[in-house]
C-alpha cells in the first residue's frame, strides 16, 4: 500500500521516522514516501495533495498529511488541541487523511466524492500525527466501522487563493495558483511580462514550455503540475522559473502564499 506522507517536519527530521514507524504499526504493508513542505505551509500541502491524489495512482493509495499551525483558535489551548482530522475520497480512488488546516483540502474540496471528519480526538498530544492520528488512519484504511464521522460542509474549507506561490520545487521553480487557462484569456502587448513577487520585480518571457527560453532567462509558462477538474477539463498551473538558475533566489526567497502580480 503506497502511503504519501506530506508534512512540515523538516528535511530528514526525526518526526518523519517516528510517524512512518507508527503508521506501519497500524498498516504493516505501508510503503511510505515522504514529501516535506515549509513550516505551516498548508497551501503547499494542499497543492501536493491534489497533484498526487488527482492523478493516476496505484490502487489503495493513501495520502496522510499533517501541517497544523493550530490557527483555528487564537486562544490558549488545553490538551494541545488543534485542527480536526478529516478524510476525503477522490475520484481516482486515492484516500486523503489529515488535519483540515488552512488550505490543505482546498484544491480537492470540489472534486472529492466523499468528505468527512475522522472519528478521533483533536487533542491529547503535542505530536498528534504520531500519537493519535496513525491509528485513526489505519482504521479508515481498513474500513473499520465508526472510523468516520459526519460530513464536512464545503464552507468549512476555504477557496484556493488566486495568484499566489503554491509550491517551490528543488530547482527553485515557483508553482503558482494561476491557471494556464485563465492566463490564456489575458492579452499582453508582447511576449514579455512583468512579474512582481513581494518587493522584487523582473521581466519574464511568457512561453508555452519550460525550454522555450534561453539559459539565464526568466520564464512564465505552464508547468508540469495539474489534473482534471469536475468538468473533465485538464487544469495546468503556471510556473515562474529561471532556466539554468533559481527563480526563488532571484525573487529574494518569497514564502509560500506570497502574491504574484503579472503585468
Amino acid at each position: 500500500m503506497l502511503v504519501h506522507i506530506i508534512a512540515d517536519y523538516g528535511f530528514g527530521d526525526l518526526a518523519f521516522a517516528e510517524v512512518v514507524q507508527r503508521i506501519k504499526l497500524h498498516l504493516p504493508d505501508a510503503q511510505a514516501i515522504l514529501t516535506p513542505v515549509p513550516a505551516f505551509a498548508t497551501l503547499a500541502a494542499g497543492f501536493c495533495i491534489a497533484q498526487l491524489g488527482l492523478n493516476q495512482a496505484p490502487p489503495g493509495t493513501i495520502i496522510y498529511h499533517n501541517v497544523a499551525p493550530r490557527e483555528d483558535d487564537e486562544q490558549a489551548r488545553s490538551g494541545n488541541a488543534g485542527e480536526r482530522l478529516a478524510f476525503a475520497r477522490l475520484p481516482t480512488g486515492v484516500r486523503v487523511i489529515g488535519v483540515n488546516a488552512g488550505y490543505a483540502f482546498s484544491f480537492v474540496r470540489d472534486l472529492a466524492v466523499e468528505l468527512r471528519w475522522a472519528a478521533v480526538a483533536a487533542s491529547g498530544s503535542q505530536f498528534r500525527s504520531r500519537d493519535l492520528f496513525p491509528e485513526a488512519a489505519g482504521a479508515i484504511a481498513l474500513g473499520q466501522p465508526d472510523a468516520l464521522g459526519e460530513e464536512i460542509p464545503p464552507s468549512d474549507i476555504p477557496d484556493v487563493p488566486s495568484n499566489c506561490i503554491a509550491y517551490i520545487d528543488g530547482y527553485g521553480n515557483l508553482k503558482t495558483t494561476i491557471k494556464h487557462e485563465d492566463e490564456d484569456t489575458k492579452t499582453h502587448q508582447s511576449d514579455t511580462v512583468g512579474v512582481q513577487i513581494g518587493e522584487s520585480k523582473h521581466k519574464a518571457t511568457k512561453s508555452d514550455g519550460s525550454f522555450a527560453v534561453e539559459t539565464g532567462q526568466l520564464a512564465f509558462a505552464p508547468g508540469s503540475s495539474g489534473w482534471t477538474n469536475a468538468q473533465a477539463e485538464q487544469i495546468r498551473w503556471m510556473e515562474v522559473f529561471l532556466r539554468g538558475g533559481n527563480a526563488w533566489e532571484s525573487f529574494n526567497r518569497p514564502a509560500i502564499g506570497t502574491h504574484i502580480n503579472i503585468s
